[in-house]
């Protein structure tokens, strides 16, 4: 049977279609914002926010909750916005905030999945929480539409707020001295990046999300040099990488996280060669 024939046989199986559809979404909704963190130089609160949405989730584990999205959207946000306020607290710099929260969210969870899960497997619950698991591959026609809102709210809103963010993400200081409410907009991406960590959880799990926001943007910004530009490139790379990742998962039988991230690090090379190339000639 050729790759083709396989892959065609695979997609007539709904759960692989639900893979590929949320996979594109996260994908896309990761990049746009990931470009204004990177120039903002808050590229790690993916990273923090990871580690708090691992400890509501093993809060949510522990309280045996059927739909853990209830305690671990509303507690992700609420970190978006102490991190953010810490990082405005000049006794307590952005680093130091990203690094306190996430590593006590962290080991918070891991001790609360120690101390109270009934689970027989507790090694293989907290690696595919923090690692990517198969359930990717096992959504719900439910979770699916969950994610297409989420999703379609993160891009409308990037979309309508689009000269607000560039604005701040460039000079934020002039943006502030012309009347744009700086706090507010900086507030809205934390809130954003909070909603796409949680929705990025089930593919690439709670250490790798970090990888989904700066590869995509890293990359554009080898080629290209414009806002725009970078942000409709980083799009389109972090779509097709994630695309790739599944794809091969699905064939080799690889992690879907960890596939999606070696995907983007080999892209990353070649966008970094094709950079050194035209900066040569």
């Amino acid at each position: 049977m050729s790759i083709f024939e396989t892959l065609a046989l695979y997609y007539s199986y709904p759960f692989v279609r639900y893979a590929m559809i949320v996979g594109v979404l996260i994908a896309l909704c990761s990049s746009l914002l990931g470009v204004t963190l990177v120039l903002k130089r808050f590229s790690f609160i993916g990273d923090g926010l990871s580690h708090v949405a691992f400890g509501a989730v093993a809060v949510a584990s522990v309280m045996n909750l059927s739909n853990d999205m209830l305690i671990v959207l509303p507690v992700t946000v609420l970190f978006a916005v102490l991190l953010l306020r810490g990082g405005q607290n000049a006794k307590i710099k952005g680093d130091a905030a990203i690094a306190m929260i996430s590593v006590g969210a962290l080991a918070f969870g891991y001790l609360l999945m120690n101390l109270f899960s009934t689970s027989s497997n507790l090694s293989g619950d907290v690696c595919s929480t923090l690692f990517g698991s198969t359930s990717i591959l096992t959504l719900t026609k439910k979770e699916v539409w969950l994610c297409g809102v989420l999703s379609l709210i993160v891009v409308a809103v990037f979309v309508f707020f689009y000269n607000k963010i560039f604005a701040v993400t460039f000079d934020e200081s002039f943006a502030r001295a012309v009347g744009t409410n700086a706090g507010a907009y900086n507030l809205l991406v934390a809130v954003i990046i909070a909603v796409i960590i949680v929705l990025a959880m089930n593919l690439v799990g709670s250490l790798l999300i970090s990888a989904l926001v700066i590869f995509p943007a890293l990359s554009a910004m080898r080629v290209f040099r414009s806002f725009r530009a970078v942000t409709v490139c980083s799009a389109v790379f972090s779509v097709l990488c994630a695309v790739a990742g599944i794809l091969v998962s699905i064939l080799a039988g690889t992690p879907v996280g960890s596939t999606i991230v070696a995907a983007d690090m080999i892209a990353f090379a070649g966008f970094s060669l094709a950079g050194r190339l035209r900066g040569g000639a």
